[in-house]
């Protein structure tokens, strides 16, 4: 399920019926009518163990405008601002100076369901920062393929992982998808900021704009991580010899394998 985390101030707000709509300007998850989120409460935001899971949001209405667009009614169910000054400049707090008036908001309106079952927040709802470290290998390039993340928290002790078949594709084909589902997986789980680990040097330049992506069947993935990437509020991509990768790429040999395995049978 789908995670949205709030300031302290903010989920009480939404505990007492004050608050039933947030503003994504680029961390939207691709929330959309009658989704279900989980709401949690950063009771003290440096200290995970404090956060609580106040319920439950069911997305009811989705309205997107340029932030110098915002009505007073767009206003009704969140946090006022007495200018559109102020206005600007907190958002400019949260997603730095490319924020401005031009900038696209996602108003959600949700329905409030109140947590009754004891649910605690655990692995990734618990991180505001995470490492991400991704793999994608071909048997053959192009040959059967596979990705793979794995999210830890800053100290590096395993979160989650997860990987994925994707059949006939290249080696860097393969490594942009590990990117593609790494972020996906993070920005659902609320996490905020991201340094992202590969030992692709190819890809990892080519995030940071070091190397132009000249391979036409590789532009529409680095379109698609590129603006998975503008969806965090901090990213940063590190290239790391493989020998630091070692959990997603044995998550992708391990794929692979079985897809031999079975194919054998």
């Amino acid at each position: 399920m789908k995670t949205l985390k709030f300031d302290h101030p903010l989920a009480q707000a939404i505990i007492k019926g004050q608050k039933h709509s947030t503003w994504r300007l680029y961390d939207d998850k691709d929330l959309s009518v009658n989704d279900r989120v989980t709401l949690i409460d950063k009771t003290k935001p440096g200290s995970p163990d404090t956060w609580e899971v106040i319920g439950q949001g069911i997305i009811t209405e989705v309205v997107e405008k340029k932030l110098g667009s915002v009505t007073n009614q767009d206003m009704k169910g969140h946090e006022a601002f007495t200018s559109k000054d102020e206005m600007l400049k907190t958002y400019k707090g949260y997603y730095g100076d490319r924020v401005t008036f031009d900038t696209p908001v996602k108003i959600i309106h949700f329905d409030f369901l109140p947590n009754t079952s004891g649910e605690l927040p655990s692995g990734g709802m618990l991180l505001d920062e995470a490492k991400l470290y991704t793999d994608g290998g071909s048997r053959g390039n192009p040959g059967e393929s596979a990705c793979a993340y794995v999210i830890c928290n800053m100290d590096d002790s395993v979160v989650e992982k997860s990987g994925a078949y994707l059949g006939m594709a290249t080696n860097n084909q393969a490594e942009y998808y590990g990117f593609m589902r790494g972020l996906e997986r993070a920005r659902e789980l609320g996490i905020g900021k991201v340094v992202l680990f590969s030992d692709s040097q190819l890809v990892v330049s080519q995030m940071k704009g070091l190397y132009k992506v000249k391979n036409q069947e590789l532009l529409p993935l680095y379109s698609e991580v590129k603006e998975l990437a503008n969806s965090f509020g901090k990213i940063d991509f590190v290239h790391i010899p493989r020998e630091l990768n070692k959990i997603a790429d044995d998550e992708v040999n391990r794929i692979l394998d079985g897809r031999e395995h079975h194919k054998a049978k």
